[in-house]
């Protein structure tokens, strides 16, 4: 049975308040039938299984992450990041709802402070070992990897930067990274007369 024709069954009675025990219980059927054709799919650092007191052993899935932050670019427009391994896909149309990276993407932001730019990264657990760091003028590329877990990010720079000046550091899984904008003007108009 689909989410859909589950939530029509539901809540097209005229009695608005099914029995809420039947309804968590067909719930957590129907969330264990999903995860368990989406177990095959996902990668092993993702799933552990878990013995309970009672003997029996059950899966454990994750983490699932997705988020965003959002701030005000220089323009006065908002920004909007995304971070995390998960992204939505479509939901209806597809059957989870959502698409799995294997990869989780860390939260950054970009902070411009007149002279530098800097770049902040989470990626929680990382030591500075596991992190590798590469610019250009104009991005910044960010990997790790912990146990495992998998971090990757292409940051596009608001300006010009100078690579070589790039000076980073990595505490408690927040990475720094400041860069010196570079002194070249993109050019300047010129009155054809």
């Amino acid at each position: 049975m689909d989410f859909d024709e589950w939530f029509r069954k539901r809540f097209s009675r005229s009695w608005p308040f099914p029995d809420i025990e039947e309804l968590m219980k067909e719930m957590e059927e129907e969330m264990q039938r999903s995860f368990r054709e989406l177990e095959p799919n996902l990668p092993k650092h993702m799933v552990r299984k878990k013995k309970m007191p009672d003997g029996t052993e059950i899966s454990e899935f994750g983490p699932f992450i997705y988020g965003y932050s959002m701030t005000l670019g220089p323009d006065g427009k908002p920004i909007i990041r995304e971070f995390g391994n998960v992204r939505p896909s479509g939901f209806p149309q597809s059957r989870t709802g959502f698409s799995l990276a294997g990869v989780r993407e860390p939260l950054v932001d970009i902070l411009d402070e007149g002279e530098v730019l800097k770049v902040i990264a989470e990626m929680p657990g990382v030591e500075k070992e596991n992190v590798k760091v590469e610019a250009t003028s104009d991005s910044l590329t960010i990997s790790a990897d912990r146990d495992g877990t998998r971090y990757y990010k292409e940051v596009e720079l608001p300006a010009e930067v100078d690579p070589n000046s790039a000076k980073s550091t990595c505490k408690n899984g927040v990475l720094e990274v400041t860069l010196k904008k570079s002194g070249k003007k993109k050019g300047v108009p010129i009155k054809v007369e």
